[in-house]
């Protein structure tokens, strides 16, 4: 039975952790300021229930990482309550700040009137798309709302880790290559599909070459939405000497239809990785747009070393 000074004898006694002294101690948790504007993730492609559960799973990782955050979801193609559209959500985010500030007035508390952006808008992007990306910036001047637009995701060591472990996932690379086994259907030549054209293609050429430190094999860029980009850089890379070659989409996923994906790899006669999906370094990579255009950036999220 527990005493009014603490537990009953015999019973472990949690005490507070000391304060670790010194430069090395950890940084205090970051959490979002007092009327800081809501992240919202811009969100490409038709809606749907996994589109839906991918971008929720995102702002997940992305409010873990910052407490307090105010995470919204916007679709470029949305229509209504269920999959609500980039400008309506900007919209219901001004309009509630502006009822949390009345209401505080009318309560008699002493409240700042709102100013700065009503939100930062970040494309559920890995790469530069020109079509895409106008859209995006067309939807925030159609709400009316002052709302800033973030850069895309990439490139960015951490989507080089995602896509290895894309890889490994399917068999087609070892998620060590520090490790003394071998996987019999590892690629030796990766190509690393974008979508975007030329500007995309160059872009992820950069986390490419990231992707090649990690696997120690050539990886090419090439953009799915221009004809025979696909087959050119598998040919190439069949010329420099690679015979067991792997798609890698360097997507997050809604941006594009499946079958596009599915017919390059048939175009270029090898097996194909998932997409990046919801993988953690997407919603810590949307966060880091976010903070940074707020000005309150902590560390920036850093890729696994290569191995």
């Amino acid at each position: 039975m527990s005493s009014p000074t603490g537990p009953a004898s015999g019973l472990p006694v949690r005490m507070p952790r000391p304060r670790q002294p010194g430069r090395h101690r950890r940084p205090e948790p970051l959490a979002a300021p007092e009327g800081a504007p809501a992240l919202v993730l811009a969100v490409p492609g038709t809606p749907g229930a996994a589109t839906r559960s991918l971008a929720e799973e995102v702002v997940s990782i992305a409010r873990s990482e910052l407490p307090g955050l105010d995470a919204l979801i916007g679709y470029l193609d949305g229509d209504g309550a269920e999959f609500p559209s980039v400008q309506s959500v900007l919209a219901r985010a001004a309009d509630e700040r502006t009822a949390r500030y009345e209401q505080a007035l009318a309560a008699g508390v002493e409240a700042k009137e709102p100013d700065g952006p009503v939100a930062i808008v970040a494309p559920l992007l890995a790469g530069p798309d020109g079509a895409l990306l106008r859209r995006v910036r067309q939807a925030v001047m159609d709400s009316r709302v002052a709302a800033e637009l973030t850069d895309v995701l990439g490139p960015h060591p951490l989507l080089a880790e995602a896509l290895h472990v894309r890889l490994s996932e399917a068999g087609l690379a070892r998620a060590d290559r520090a490790r003394l086994f071998t996987v019999a259907t590892a690629a030796d030549g990766i190509i690393l599909a974008a979508v975007g054209g030329e500007e995309a293609v160059q872009a992820a050429g950069i986390t490419g070459m990231l992707l090649a430190a990690r696997l120690a094999v050539p990886v090419m860029a090439a953009a799915l939405d221009e004809e025979g980009s696909i087959a050119s850089v598998a040919e190439q890379l069949r010329s420099a000497g690679s015979q067991q070659l792997a798609l890698a989409p360097y997507l997050i996923g809604p941006e594009i239809e499946a079958e596009l994906v599915e017919r390059a790899a048939k175009e270029a006669d090898c097996p194909v990785a998932e997409a990046l999906g919801a993988y953690p370094a997407i919603g810590k990579l949307a966060l880091a747009k976010y903070t940074t255009a707020l000005g309150i950036a902590p560390q920036q999220p850093q890729g696994a070393p290569v191995r």
